[in-house]
């Protein structure tokens, strides 16, 4: 169908309204000088050497019927990208003895690198900044000898206690990789949106991302807006059950967290959270940011059901009055979801 002149104008006159309309509505949550970016990322030729700490609890008793599989999915993710990433270290904080054991448990299963990759362990209580601990001194020494990124997929106090001890190896570190932030004001409703959640990694120790970013390292947050897009249903996985000794533990851990995700949520599957914060590192051109984004911890009521109020770490453009600026991953694009299930199927 031809159109005349006018009409060819009328539709280029609503075109651009309906831009202005969408910019208008982002600026209301963001700001007015939000900044959206798509990673270009760089190809290399050598992997990337970072860090990884983690609260790894996959396969631990829990009075609820199953502990979260993320971190170990991510694990597993990234030695199998071992040409995109190499792991020089782990260190496990939180549940921080059981995550060495099954820490290692995964390596042996899963490391086909031919590189043995030391395991440590972090804070138990997240309450402890400061305090020395062999995952604080084997980060701090990795440190000193080459500049690194680091993966933190759980609370950061061992992040922290490096950076409260030795202020001057903030430079040393390219970056911190997290998962945890979010927009103003969004609930954290996974699922059918049945509960909200809190921002786990965050509210276990907010006094940690505070030694953060007043060290002025920069900062990545990948947390629950960008992952949630990221959905792996039970079909997904049924794989597993047929393969390899460790994919046939790692199948029957995943039934339990499937179930609980089931009867709290309303869906058949979870969300790998943390496979997105090693995605801005393995695969960043499937991701979108905010960049230099001004960083803020607010305080008003809980949101989950609790009483009183709680911290919440923000992002917006609206911020001025605070030094803080991170890179934050909003929007996971397709094709991701099929590279986590591939990385486990290698």
């Amino acid at each position: 169908m031809k159109m005349n002149k006018q009409q060819t104008v009328w539709i280029l006159v609503l075109g651009t309204l309906l831009m202005l309309s969408w910019q208008g509505m982002a600026q209301n949550t963001l700001g007015t000088s939000q900044k959206p970016v798509q990673q270009t990322g760089t190809v290399s030729k050598q992997p990337r050497r970072i860090w990884l700490d983690t609260d790894i609890m996959v396969g631990m008793p829990d009075k609820r019927g199953a502990r979260e599989v993320d971190d170990a999915i991510t694990l597993i993710m990234a030695l199998r990208y071992a040409d995109k990433v190499q792991l020089v270290g782990i260190s496990t904080v939180t549940y921080a003895e059981y995550g060495y054991n099954v820490t290692r448990k995964l390596l042996g299963w899963y490391n086909r690198t031919g590189r043995k990759i030391p395991v440590y362990r972090g804070s138990d209580t997240l309450r402890d900044i400061g305090l020395e601990t062999d995952a604080s001194l084997a980060m701090a020494a990795a440190l000193r000898r080459e500049r690194l990124p680091i993966l933190a997929i759980g609370p950061l106090t061992n992040v922290a206690t490096v950076l409260k001890n030795h202020p001057e190896l903030a430079k040393q570190i390219e970056e911190v990789v997290v998962c945890a932030g979010r927009t103003p004001s969004l609930p954290f409703r996974p699922g059918l949106e049945l509960v909200t959640v809190g921002d786990y990694n965050f509210e276990m120790d907010p006094e940690a991302f505070r030694v953060l970013f007043n060290s002025g390292v920069k900062v990545v947050l990948s947390g629950y807006e960008c992952s949630v897009y990221t959905f792996l249903g039970r079909t997904d996985l049924d794989f597993l059950a047929g393969g390899s000794e460790g994919d046939k533990w790692l199948s029957k851990t995943l039934g339990p967290w499937q179930m609980l995700n089931k009867n709290v949520f309303g869906v058949d599957g979870f969300v790998p959270w943390d496979t997105t914060p090693l995605g801005y590192l393995t695969h960043p051109n499937y991701f979108k940011y905010y960049e230099a984004i001004p960083v803020r911890i607010n305080t008003r009521a809980d949101d989950t059901g609790g009483s009183g109020q709680k911290p919440f770490l923000e992002v917006s453009y609206d911020y001025k009055d605070t030094p803080w600026r991170a890179t934050y991953a909003y929007k996971t694009l397709p094709g991701f979801e099929e590279i986590v299930i591939g990385s486990l199927k290698k």
